[in-house]
């Protein structure tokens, strides 16, 4: 993982000089207000004012953003004569933002970000948070909807420069997003375990991620200005991304896509709805049972206590998924990338199972 890390309160104060040696001319991918209402923007834009570095501002991306939405920003970016980009905000701008100097550098149309080998170079990627959940700061993915698919893209080359991971600029998100954020980071954590590609050397980070957000989310929505509480988040998601950038994502991600694209889930409620349900079948393998039992020997409790945590955020779908819906999006499902790196033999029966159970 390249990424370089700055994490804490006043980060961007502190190390913001280092963005001087990327480029000249930026191009800052946002949301609508997330990234002015968190005050990263603003102390952003104090700190490329210090360096002279120019800037345009590309502030139309929205959660789930679309492909259409990305190549509006490579037009900006190529118009303004930017040489590097800065996504701000949660997931979606800056997976927009490594979208955007991906396909801008290598001159690809937006038929062409599934084909990784042609992604040999990418502009300068700067990643400033203000959700804890994605962890795409630190991943080589950015995950849009193309053709009315939620799918993701990646390339090595996709990982940001740098990350500046200040838990004070998610102090302004409702406890909706602070929970569907959290619960995407716990699902990226859990994968880690799941994977095919899962790997000893990160369990530490996986356990204490774990451990974070099971201790700190429900208290963090009783106290949202507690930046004790959103460092422990933050940091969570930070080890979740790190993970993922190693291991990929499994049948977790794939099932919530089409509950996220249909009936505009948020990504992270979506996996929250189908967590324990994944969980459950994956207990059937053996070796995956076995390390999910020591998961919470670790954390000290039992199994079913965990599900009673879940139990208390209340995720459950508000639409009725018709058979049509699940018939036809089980075959989706069955054949999305997530599923290269999901442990076992998971069949489409098991899938329509839990979407029929949702």
């Amino acid at each position: 993982m390249p990424t370089e890390l700055c994490f804490g309160e006043k980060t961007l104060a502190g190390f913001g000089g280092k963005i001087s040696l990327l480029g000249e001319n930026a191009l800052i991918v946002t949301g609508k207000m997330s990234a002015i209402k968190s005050g990263a923007q603003e102390e952003l834009l104090e700190i490329l004012g210090k360096a002279d570095i120019k800037h345009s501002i590309f502030n139309k991306i929205s959660e789930n953003p679309t492909i259409d939405m990305v190549m509006q920003g490579v037009d900006v970016f190529g118009e303004n004569d930017c040489d590097f980009v800065i996504g701000v905000g949660g997931g979606s701008p800056i997976d927009a933002a490594k979208a955007i100097s991906a396909i801008k550098a290598n001159k690809l149309n937006k038929d062409d970000i599934y084909c990784s080998e042609k992604i040999k170079r990418s502009y300068p990627i700067v990643a400033i948070p203000t959700t804890s959940g994605t962890g795409s700061e630190v991943t080589p993915y950015s995950v849009v909807i193309f053709e009315n698919r939620k799918a993701g893209f990646g390339s090595p080359f996709m990982f940001p420069k740098i990350s500046f991971i200040d838990p004070r600029y998610t102090r302004s998100l409702d406890n909706r997003i602070t929970r569907d954020t959290a619960i995407d980071a716990l699902s990226h954590l859990l994968e880690g375990i799941y994977s095919v590609k899962r790997n000893k050397i990160i369990y530490p980070l996986i356990y204490k991620g774990v451990s974070l957000i099971y201790s700190s989310l429900i208290k963090t929505i009783d106290e949202p200005q507690n930046l004790v509480l959103r460092g422990n988040l933050m940091q969570a998601s930070l080890y979740g991304g790190i993970v993922i950038a190693q291991t990929g994502t499994t049948l977790q991600h794939s099932i919530g896509y089409p509950l996220t694209v249909e009936f505009g889930t948020s990504h992270g409620l979506a996996n929250g709805i189908v967590m324990k349900e994944i969980m459950e079948l994956y207990c059937k393998d053996k070796i995956i049972a076995n390390e999910i039992k020591n998961l919470f020997n670790y954390l000290k409790i039992k199994q079913d206590d965990f599900y009673n945590w879940l139990n208390k955020f209340n995720m459950k779908m508000e639409n009725r998924l018709s058979d049509a819906f699940i018939k036809a999006k089980s075959q989706e499902i069955l054949k999305s990338r997530n599923m290269q790196a999901t442990p076992g033999s998971v069949s489409l029966d098991d899938i329509e199972s839990i979407l029929k159970r949702i």
